[in-house]
């Protein structure tokens, strides 16, 4: 069975501009290792940043590429309603959305480059969800 995760968009972003993790992971849900939750307010933080064309002067792919490739990941996404307002007081509140997004969907894991941003506080815990880099995903790493 599939691994829920929720993966950031620097994630996405940095599949599209070196590879590494960051593509594997992306690979990784197109063949059905992992299984990626989007939401309404992930799905706008990824098409925002995707038509950022100074972001991606540096990218192997060009801009219809990009947005092919988005297409073919979220075919694969696992569509998720958030009724509910955690707010975990992340240090970057814009960051809050992914947390609930991973308790809606019943994620394991967070896959994001910037780990320290998801210290959640004392005030609410979520012990099933794991903070992981991507190569830590990939290794199957806690």
């Amino acid at each position: 069975m599939a691994r829920i995760v929720v993966v950031d968009t620097d994630v996405f972003v940095g599949a599209l501009l070196g590879g590494g993790a960051a593509s594997e992971v992306i690979a990784e849900c197109l063949r059905g290792r992992f299984a990626p939750l989007m939401g309404v307010a992930l799905f706008s933080e990824y098409e925002s940043l995707l038509h950022r064309p100074r972001r991606f002067a540096q990218s192997r792919l060009n801009t219809v590429e990009r947005e092919e490739l988005l297409d073919v990941f979220l075919s694969v996404c696992r569509w998720t309603r958030v009724y509910y307002a955690w707010r975990p007081n992340l240090r970057d509140e814009s960051d809050n959305h992914v947390v609930e997004l991973a308790v809606a969907g019943g994620a394991t894991a967070i896959v994001t480059r910037n780990v320290r941003d998801y210290r959640i506080g004392p005030q609410l815990k979520f012990p099933h969800i794991e903070i992981l880099t991507p190569a830590r995903l990939l290794k199957g790493e806690s």
